[in-house]
């Protein structure tokens, strides 16, 4: 199951984003029988939230949100037309702001960063079950990915 959307990027368009995964999820659950835990919603929506806050805080333009269901995740894919691929910054509890990449790094058990022919995409797997060791022994959460233009 996958749903596509687009949105603006102007105010309002981060609680659109929310809903739009909150519908998504509730139509999984109806369709496919699936129990989705308010785990797999709150993280899903959290998600949705930090990569659509980035999008819209560092790329002029629309927005594409993509949110896929597989056997095991939710997969959660933004777009945006910005040239920079992000990085996660170490863990500073002393900075304002710039903590969303690390955020969904730390939720998340895989993410990827693919550089598109304009802009990026930023891929995030939510895992619909509880995870016994999402982040492994650091405590650091997935390895980031990287592809080369392609």
């Amino acid at each position: 199951m996958r749903v596509g959307f687009a949105l603006g990027g102007d105010d309002g368009c981060i609680a659109d984003a929310r809903q739009h995964a909150a519908a998504f999820l509730d139509q999984a659950g109806e369709e496919y029988g699936l129990l989705i835990t308010a785990r797999v919603r709150d993280l899903t929506q959290l998600v949705v939230s930090e990569l659509v806050t980035n999008a819209c805080k560092y790329a002029p333009g629309p927005v594409l949100v993509e949110l896929g269901l597989t056997a095991g995740a939710v997969e959660v894919a933004v777009w945006d037309s910005g040239p920079e691929l992000p990085t996660a910054r170490a863990a500073d509890p002393g900075r304002i702001g710039g903590h969303g990449l690390e955020i969904v790094k730390a939720v998340s058990e895989g993410l990827s960063v693919d550089r598109e022919a304009v802009g990026k995409r930023i891929t995030a797997r939510i895992a619909l079950t509880e995870p016994s060791a999402v982040t492994g022994a650091s405590g650091s959460g997935p390895a980031v990915t990287t592809a080369p233009p392609g």
